[in-house]
């Protein structure tokens, strides 16, 4: 891991947040359940940053967090990008935002079979999760993220295919 390369793992009330930071290309681990506890563990022994709403946990100490101060989704992703000083990587590594594994390049030939018809005829780069094996592709909901990014001052050029 890259020194400047920031890891992340959300408490249980924070999953819209790890989605949307695995989408701009952090690795964030987000558990549906999970013991305070083990998050604890997990972000020490992982050298992860403790995203969370929840003050008592907050005030645990004995790890690196960032308490979260709101509950909107669009305050809460500019304050761990302001905070932990990052920047969107959309362009590269990017990371399923399912289950947070990198996705790897599929060649488009094959891909044919997987993803409906006018997907395959209109689209020339695909990803795919090497864990849950869920496919992506560049499509209009890009547009929509770089958009609502952008909106929020990220600096997200437009993606050119």
């Amino acid at each position: 891991m890259a020194r400047s390369e920031k890891k992340f793992i959300a408490d249980v009330m924070l999953g819209r947040l790890a989605k949307w930071l695995r989408i701009i290309g952090y690795d964030t681990l987000y558990f549906r359940k999970i013991e305070d506890s083990q998050l604890i563990r997990t972000a020490v022994r992982e050298g992860r940053i403790l995203l969370t709403r929840d003050v008592e946990l907050y005030h645990r100490g004995g790890f690196q967090g960032l308490f979260i101060e709101s509950d909107d989704l669009e305050a809460q992703l500019l304050q761990v990008m302001k905070e932990a000083k990052l920047r969107p990587r959309i362009r590269s590594n990017v990371r399923c935002p399912l289950c947070n594994e990198t996705l790897e390049v599929v060649p488009r030939d094959q891909i044919r079979g997987a993803v409906p018809a006018y997907v395959y005829s209109t689209q020339r780069e695909f990803t795919r999760c090497p864990r849950c094996g869920k496919i992506f592709w560049r499509g209009t909901h890009w547009q929509r993220i770089e958009g609502r990014l952008r909106k929020m001052n990220l600096g997200v050029p437009p993606y050119d295919p």
